[in-house]
């Protein structure tokens, strides 16, 4: 990955971090500076835990692809999301049907 790459990624990884912010009402920030490691997620949500944020900000995506590196990174603890945005789009947010009522379980503790 070429450092250009490497740079959109982290300014993906910045602006999903605040538009999850402003939704939680809380802290969102980017993951790979506070926790390291390859299993870390993209963005972290400290009052939101057991979830899984993968952050995919390019052109073209392997939405298989991406979710499969989620689940794996997610392990059994957390709820694999993957936040995918195209240049002049708005992001989108994608993850597995048998993985809804945890994420609503989870939100719900937040949002309600």
């Amino acid at each position: 990955m070429g450092s250009m790459e490497r740079n959109k990624g982290k300014c993906g990884e910045r602006e999903f971090a605040r538009e999850l912010s402003w939704l939680l009402d809380g802290e969102a920030r980017r993951g790979a500076q506070f926790r390291g490691g390859p299993e870390s997620p993209d963005v972290v949500t400290p009052n939101v835990e057991g979830i899984h944020w993968e952050v995919k900000r390019c052109e073209s995506l392997s939405l298989y692809v991406a979710m499969k590196q989620a689940v794996g990174d997610a392990g059994s603890d957390e709820v694999p999301v993957v936040a995918h945005r195209r240049n002049k789009q708005e992001w989108l947010v994608v993850l597995r049907l048998s993985d809804l009522r945890r994420l609503v379980k989870i939100l719900s503790k937040v949002l309600l």
